[in-house]
């Protein structure tokens, strides 16, 4: 820092309405002690809970040691980004609408990653311009990051039972993003757990996913079997799938403190129309140049072409019956995947159809 008598504080405070600026909901200030994460998910690898995603426990201790990861850093800058748009379609509707796909609310605009990395880099770039060069690295879900332990020691709320973060004022529609630092910056207090007695999350789940409070089984998620998991979806939760075809919110949907949450005015996140309700029977006829074009620019895309049929023959096997139906089904029956053949022939049997 080129100003040895900087007041720590001071930038701090300056941070925060930096970040305000560029539509950051909330900013806090976490140190890189991850102690107790780092026990917590050593145990939850150890049990296989993460199913395919190696990637956990690929990097070692650089997940759960900042330092590691980028060295010189000392302090993390932490911060919350509201989501969801008022023209979004509540999920409870989405979900008494079986002839319609139900995607997670956070993937109908435009992919996250790259909304919150640019206004990262130029919170960074602001504080560089005060201060001078220093040490720093920007992420967004995008490298080995504690993120909600360092999001909850910064203050930004707690890990609800549904291990995702909770904030008294906002709820959990929101995303996070970090800046390591090597700046000294003063810690911001983490505040307390307020799930109390209530498992709302835990009784919607409709997998069973999680299993006790603030102990989730991947394998059994529907956003990790629909999103992460490159394989079949194991048979025996295909029904409990219903029309999610991309991630599962019935958690945060019935959450008590989602009353609390507020719309985003980021015009990137307004959700776009084929994605929002999309008709099941629609969607799965897309070829694939036809999905790389209505996903461009979105979360979704990542999952590719084939894991999309392979959701979506789910959600049809789940719909109503009706000649449609059947008709979008087996026009993919002999489509070149092995994995999409699969499912579209089991979401036949459920039509009384035979492949």
């Amino acid at each position: 820092m080129n100003n040895p008598g900087l007041q720590l504080d001071s930038l701090v405070k300056a941070i925060r309405r930096w970040g305000g600026e560029l539509g950051f909901d909330q900013v806090g200030i976490a140190d890189c002690d991850l102690e107790q994460a780092e026990q917590r998910l050593a145990e939850w690898l150890g049990r296989g809970f993460h199913g395919e995603m190696e990637w956990m426990g690929r990097h070692g201790s650089k997940r759960t040691r900042p330092a590691e990861l980028v060295p010189g850093t000392i302090s993390v800058i932490v911060v919350r980004m509201d989501y969801l748009r008022p023209e979004a379609t509540p999920v409870e509707s989405l979900l008494q609408r079986p002839d319609r796909a139900c995607i997670s609310r956070y993937a109908l605009g435009r992919d996250y990653h790259k909304v919150l990395r640019q206004r990262l880099k130029r919170l960074a770039e602001r504080i560089e311009h005060q201060i001078g060069p220093f040490g720093y690295r920007v992420f967004t879900d995008s490298a080995p990051v504690m993120e909600k332990p360092l999001a909850a020691k910064a203050g930004l709320g707690w890990i609800g039972k549904h291990t995702n973060l909770l904030n008294r004022h906002a709820g959990s529609w929101f995303f996070l993003g970090e800046i390591y630092t090597d700046l000294p910056l003063p810690a911001d207090p983490p505040v307390s757990d307020h799930c109390g007695s209530c498992t709302r999350c835990i009784d919607v789940c409709p997998t069973r996913a999680i299993i006790a409070p603030y102990l989730l089984d991947a394998r059994r998620c529907i956003s990790y079997l629909t999103i992460e998991h490159s394989g079949a979806i194991p048979e025996q939760l295909r029904p409990l799938i219903g029309n999610r075809v991309y991630g599962c919110d019935d958690c945060q949907m019935v959450c008590p403190w989602n009353r609390y949450a507020k719309f985003s005015p980021i015009d990137d996140f307004k959700p776009r129309t084929d994605l929002d309700s999309g008709e099941l029977v629609e969607l799965f006829g897309w070829d694939e140049a036809t999905f790389l074009s209505r996903t461009e620019g979105t979360a979704i895309r990542r999952i590719g072409h084939e894991r999309w049929l392979r959701n979506l023959a789910v959600g049809l096997g789940n719909a109503p019956t009706t000649p449609a139906v059947v008709e979008a089904l087996r026009a993919r029956l002999d489509h070149p995947s092995a994995l999409v053949r699969e499912h579209v022939a089991w979401a036949l049997s459920r039509h009384g159809e035979a492949a």
